[in-house]
């Protein structure tokens, strides 16, 4: 098996495909089914639990009956099979209980939604907004950054390809948003140099 370069940014371990991947969202293909599909809800930190409950009361409305039901019965969070803080899906299903669906059937996050209309002050879970960069937390205490490949999002690696935008760039936002600047700095000065090589 091979694995590719590490890079340590601070307390951060990148791996390579984060910054050599294309990557780019086609929601006009996946129409948002990452909401909807999957063992388990989003991954939550701790922090972002009291946000959730705060803005709760402005989001619930865009949610359907079946994920307001679910959060009633379970709470704002629940504990995944692998003891993950995770977001409640609806009984059942695969579906995220805060999802909410167009007349189209598109999918999207009641909380974003919100976000965008600014009524509210949480965009999202952190791990939704990285997606396809998971950040896991190692023994040492240093955090590990990889790229999770999902049949679903399969023209979103096409996409990115066709763009020439890698995982990275595409994630600039919520990277700069969680990490800060001078950390994407650092990773684009490290793609720059991977990418040179290739």
């Amino acid at each position: 098996m091979e694995f590719g370069t590490i890079i340590q940014i601070d307390d951060c371990l990148v791996s390579q495909d984060v910054l050599t991947e294309y990557f780019s969202c086609d929601y006009a293909k996946c129409r948002g089914c990452c909401c909807i599909i999957g063992d388990s809800g989003a991954p939550l930190q701790e922090s972002e639990l009291e946000a959730i409950e705060k803005d709760y009361p402005a989001f619930s409305p865009l949610m359907r009956p079946q994920g307001r039901d679910a959060v009633a019965e379970k709470g704002f969070f629940e504990i995944d099979t692998d003891g993950d803080i995770v977001t409640p899906l609806v009984p059942g299903s695969e579906e995220c209980a805060y999802t909410c669906f167009d007349n189209e059937g598109n999918c999207f996050c009641a909380m974003e939604r919100e976000w965008l209309r600014g009524k509210t002050a949480f965009r999202k879970p952190i791990s939704c907004w990285l997606y396809p960069v998971r950040v896991s937390k190692l023994s040492n205490g240093m955090l590990a950054l990889n790229l999770h490949r999902w049949d679903i999002c399969k023209d979103a690696f096409e996409k990115g390809k066709k763009e020439k935008v890698r995982a990275y760039e595409f994630l600039r936002e919520p990277i700069e948003r969680f990490f800060g600047r001078d950390f994407y700095s650092a990773l684009c000065e490290a793609a720059r140099m991977l990418n040179a090589r290739s």
